[in-house]
């Protein structure tokens, strides 16, 4: 199947799963959670050492080859769908090892899993055949690229195909999608192992689709050893930010250009330090501007890398630092740090944007080996089960918090991952430092763990806001679209209109300790109060500027005094790869309340909108005739286009 076919098939059935769910009863959340408390809700079938959400209601789960209890085509399975609704999953076949793959998704929504290493046999050790065969049939994945188009009906695979692979060798690669909706492979070694090394390193970058052989990337020499998945932002300059063991750049990759900056402050941050990092929100009050939070790692220098003393027993570190490298390419230290020093700990961006932060260990790194000091495999020790949220709007000193909150039971270190939800709950499944399939029964200290945990964030029980008009597809500058919101939904109190806004949420490709593309954009906005207590949300289209966020599918809520509508899938874009169109940012009208309260008609939810007032006559909170009408004509349009596929 071509590209372009593709990217159409997959746009339509984005257009048409966004509109059953935006018909739907969806609203509210159906699953009942107890706000700040995790729950056991499921099996994954294999170990998440990978996962992304891929529709409203699927996650996919990616393992890397093992002896995993549940079958598929005659052998073990190392992929599943998970049903986020029923809570069940069914295997999915792939061909090649994906073992420390990384991964991201193109601008028409097709997903991407990238590299691997060898095929191998019980206990990961490597297999006789690399082309199949007796006892897990697998295939070499080192220089695989495997494709998925999500879908809810069950009938979507992976395509592993070896006549698509890349020419190079890329184990623990780094994916990050640009403005065209393509995407950016760096990195990796060749053959394994628990750190890189200047024999086996592939310090080069290349394209998907290709533009071309691999280039060379300075700063994957300069590393060395911990330089694998290289942390990496696509900035709104169009830069690219890549920060790796203790050193950092600004590379131009359209220009091939690298800048080095001095390096991170007091630990590194990259696996298999496997410090929490995060974009955080980029928002019209700072001018969509990106800073990169990095917190915990480990401070070992390069020379301690090796496997002849206890690792599993150094103190993870705890310190916090930012850089706005657009702005300023000096690091912030602000002198605030996480409560326990954590390697392996998982940012994730909450709707009312504040971030949660999940899983790790308070000693050791990333890895596993059969060293005596090892904790039966495991190179970390001392799991931190505590969640926490961290607040960039509140001062420093008050940003980390975990008041409220139960610690899970589970321990989740190497090879667990988490991603947001729509209902604004968070998948938290994986923890697998482990050769092979290790039995929970076995009484191992930390076997394989096939469990699915929600964990629930306090807004988790709040009647949710039910906005009307939510769009299925956004643009790059272009028209205000307007979202309508009851006095129910802003919780009979039009203050509330003044703070609400919207957001649209990339979850990211989650594996050790970070989601790959991960960020959080709120739309510029101003408001209109009516005298009835509703309102209506003037919202901008995404800035003129594809780099604030590349095309592609993405989340959107709408967010009333901290509470978040539940999520729905929207196309980023055109929904092909290739330059995006862009227009100018319309001119938002003034906010305004009716004459009966208070009014503040300077500026919305950040912007700087101006325009004429109205005070009341807006439309209501309930679809007309005519907008349900034309809801149910545009999904007969995309049915139409299906059928043309």
């Amino acid at each position: 199947m071509t590209l372009s076919l593709r990217s159409r098939k997959r746009t339509a059935r984005l257009l048409v799963s966004s509109l059953l769910y935006s018909l739907g009863e969806a609203s509210q959340p159906t699953k009942l959670g107890t706000p700040g408390q995790f729950e056991l809700v499921g099996n994954s079938i294999v170990s998440a050492q990978q996962l992304f959400l891929g529709t409203n209601n699927k996650v996919y789960i990616i393992d890397k080859t093992e002896n995993n209890p549940t079958q598929i085509n005659g052998h073990p399975a190392w992929a599943s769908e998970y049903d986020v609704n029923s809570n069940t999953a069914r295997p999915m076949d792939v061909l090649s090892n994906t073992f420390c793959a990384g991964g991201s998704v193109l601008g028409n929504g097709t997903w991407l899993n990238v590299g691997g290493n060898q095929a191998v046999t019980y206990g990961g050790d490597t297999a006789s055949s690399q082309t199949g065969g007796a006892p897990y049939d697998n295939f070499d994945g080192g220089k695989a690229i495997r494709f998925l188009d999500p879908c809810d009906d069950g009938n979507c695979n992976w395509v592993d195909d070896p006549a698509l692979y890349m020419t190079t060798r890329r184990w623990y690669p780094t994916l990050e999608t640009l403005e065209d909706g393509s995407i950016i492979i760096i990195g990796g070694n060749q053959w394994g192992g628990f750190v890189n090394d200047v024999g086996q390193n592939n310090p080069t970058y290349e394209f998907f689709p290709s533009r071309g052989p691999p280039v060379g990337l300075k700063i994957l020499d300069t590393t060395l050893p911990a330089n694998l998945f290289p942390l990496t932002w696509l900035l709104p300059s169009g830069n690219l930010f890549i920060q790796s063991n203790w050193g950092a750049s600004i590379f131009d990759y359209k220009k091939n250009t690298e800048y080095p900056i001095g390096e991170i402050p007091h630990a590194v941050r990259t696996y298999p330090a496997s410090g929490a990092t995060i974009m955080l929100p980029l928002t019209p009050a700072n001018q969509w501007q990106a800073t990169i939070l990095f917190c915990g790692g480990t401070d070992l220098q390069p020379d301690q890398w090796g496997v002849d003393w206890a690792i599993a027993a150094y103190p993870a570190d705890a310190s916090c630092v930012k850089i706005t490298p657009d702005v300023s390419q000096d690091w912030i230290d602000e002198g605030e740090n996480l409560p326990d020093g954590r390697s392996m700990g998982n940012f994730i961006h909450l709707p009312d944007g504040t971030i949660f932060l999940v899983n790790g260990a308070n000693t050791g790194t990333a890895g596993y080996g059969n060293q005596t000091w090892a904790v039966g495999h495991s190179y970390a020790d001392n799991p931190l089960y505590m969640p926490l949220i961290y607040d960039p709007e509140k001062p420093v000193g008050q940003r980390m918090s975990s008041t409220g909150f139960q610690p899970s039971k589970i321990p989740r270190m190497y090879h667990s991952s988490a991603t947001i939800l729509p209902d604004g709950s968070v998948f938290v499944s994986g923890s697998n430092p482990n050769p092979d399939y290790v039995d929970p029964s076995t009484g191992a200290k930390y076997p394989t763990d096939l469990t699915v945990e929600r964990f629930y964030p306090p807004y988790y029980s709040k009647t949710r806001p039910d906005p009307q008009n939510l769009p299925t597809t956004i643009s790059y500058g272009g028209p205000v679209w307007t979202v309508s919101l009851s006095a129910t939904d802003l919780q009979n109190s039009l203050d509330n209109l003044k703070t609400a806004k919207v957001v649209v949420i990339r979850p990211g490709f989650s594996t050790h300790a970070m989601n790959m593309g991960q960020r959080y954009v709120q739309l510029d906005s101003t408001y209109t109060g009516n005298q009835d207590g509703s309102g209506t949300l003037n919202v901008a289209q995404l800035p003129p500027n594809p780099a604030v966020l590349p095309p592609g599918p993405a989340l959107l809520f709408v967010v009333v005094n901290g509470v978040p509508s539940v999520g729905q899938h929207i196309m980023v874009g055109n929904g092909q790869i290739g330059k995006q169109p862009t227009q100018d940012a319309a001119q938002l009208p003034q906010s305004s309340m009716p004459s009966a309260h208070s009014t503040d008609s300077n500026t919305g939810n950040g912007s700087t909108g101006t325009g004429s007032t109205d005070n009341g006559n807006t439309p209501s909170a309930a679809l007309s005739n005519f907008e349900w009408s034309g809801w149910v004509m545009a999904l007969f349009g995309v049915m139409s286009i299906l059928a043309t596929l």
